[in-house]
């Protein structure tokens, strides 16, 4: 089975029952056996809209501790493409978790990201291959 990559919008939508996307993020969370794999820098991007919301980060980490959602991302071994990806992106501009979701999707190349960010439409893996989405649009 192909991996899913998760970002930091569909994680948000499934954990705060007001997102307008809750409902999709809640169907597209049961309907997955296999954990989610992301990285540390969606996991603070979605700690800080948490908290930013008055929410507390229960949620999130219970979904990490339950191997739920992993984080497998190793920045200091990925920097050099991590800065390339930024570069390449700089009008857009690029998000560190952006970054490293594309880079992952290179690494799992059988892999789907699951995001809500349209500027995975523009994102390239491997410099020309369209990124697979899972998303509600």
């Amino acid at each position: 089975m192909k991996e899913i990559l998760a970002d930091t919008g569909p994680i948000v939508a499934y954990l705060v029952r007001s997102d307008r996307d809750h409902a999709w993020a809640k169907k597209e969370f049961t309907q997955i056996t296999r954990p989610l794999l992301t990285c540390e820098a969606v996991i603070a991007e979605a700690l800080f809209l948490l908290r930013r919301g008055g929410l507390e980060p229960d949620g999130l980490l219970d979904l990490i501790r339950r191997g739920l959602l992993v984080p497998k991302f190793d920045l200091a071994l990925e920097i050099t493409a991590i800065q390339q990806l930024i570069k390449t992106y700089r009008n857009i501009p690029m998000s560190l978790a952006d970054a490293c979701l594309v880079r992952m999707a290179e690494i799992y190349p059988e892999s789907k990201v699951m995001t809500l960010d349209s500027d995975f439409v523009v994102y390239r893996k491997s410099r020309r291959k369209v990124i697979p989405l899972l998303c509600p649009r």
